[in-house]
Order: C-alpha cells, then structure tokens, then sequence
C-alpha cells in the first residue's frame, strides 16, 4: 500500500511527472524540495466540478477523513494583516477565532475572501494547498493531518489532487504542527 491509494479509485502518478496537472507555485516547490520527498508525492486527474471535498471524496471513493482541507486566514491587527494557512482534516474545522488568531497575534481572524486568497496565493479557488504558498506564511498543520499514513489535497488547481504522507507535510517549509487545530 502507498500513500496514494489514499486517491480511492484514481490512478497516481508522481506529481513531478505531471506539471500539467500542478499550479505553478506547486510544481517550483515540489521541484525544490528533497527528490527523495518529492518522490512521496503523487497526483491524480479528476472532474474539476468535483475537486470540493466531499464531491471528490463520494465520486472517487477517497475517504472523508483522508481528506485535508487548506484554508487561507487573515488576522487583522490595527491597519496590519498577517496570513496564514492551515490544514485540518476534512471532518474538522480549523479553529480559526481561538488558536489561529493567538498564533497570528490578530485581535480578529477570519477565512481570507476567496479573490484575496486566490491572488495572494497563485491558486486557483477549490485546489489553494500548502505546497508552494508564499515565503512567510506560516501553515499551521493539525496533529492529526501530521500522523496520518497519507492525505489527499490541493495540487494549486481544481482538475487534479496530490496525496502524499502526513509526515511529509509536517515538514514542508513554513509548517507548524499544531495541537487541537483541527476540531
């Protein structure tokens, strides 16, 4: 078993193989890490109409909880915005007002407006993933995303999905693994 039989029924390949199939920002950052880690990477083709959640979990048999949603946050402070992303398991919600705000040091944190997130991160709107978001940003990873066997996610665009080891994005570069992020 690999990490990708996370997919369901998708066929995987290693993402590097398909940069047709990767946002830009992604395929830079899998190319910059470790070719070892890149490895561990593989991506699948889907319907972009499914590329939400529980669509993509219920046409392709990926489990729910296999699943790692990537938000994008924005906490405010006076005139200063701070963005972070964070990644929970599908059946969580990121704890946004609580554990997000205090990391952010904002006075007030919310989900970023789908335009913001879309042009700060290069990403299109249903596939923002934390490979390749912009230098600075922390991405705060929920303890449980971290031990997972494997997860599926984001690949920068909505016609495809990376899986890859939870370990492996507990690592990747501006991660922060968090404890009770996801609940």
């Amino acid at each position: 078993m690999t990490a990708w039989s996370v997919l369901g029924t998708l066929e995987a390949v290693p993402a590097l193989d398909r940069p047709d199939l990767l946002g830009d920002a992604v395929a830079h950052a899998l190319k910059s890490l470790d070719p070892a880690d890149a490895n561990l990477v593989g991506v699948a083709e889907i319907d972009p109409t499914l590329a939400d959640t529980a669509a993509f979990c219920e046409a392709y048999g990926s489990p729910l909880d296999g699943s790692a949603n990537c938000v994008v946050v924005a906490g405010r402070r006076g005139e200063e915005t701070r963005y972070a992303a964070c990644l929970v398991l599908a059946t969580t919600r990121a704890d946004v007002n609580g554990l997000v705000r205090k990391r952010l040091n904002a006075r007030k944190a919310s989900f970023a407006p789908m335009d913001d997130a879309v042009a700060l991160t290069g990403m299109e709107y249903g596939g923002i993933t934390p490979v390749g978001l912009p230098e600075g940003w922390p991405v705060l990873v929920d303890t449980a995303v971290a031990a997972a066997a494997a997860v599926v996610i984001g690949s920068g665009v909505r016609h495809s999905k990376l899986a890859l080891p939870g370990e492996l994005v507990a690592r990747l570069p501006g991660a922060e693994v968090i404890e009770g992020l996801g609940r």
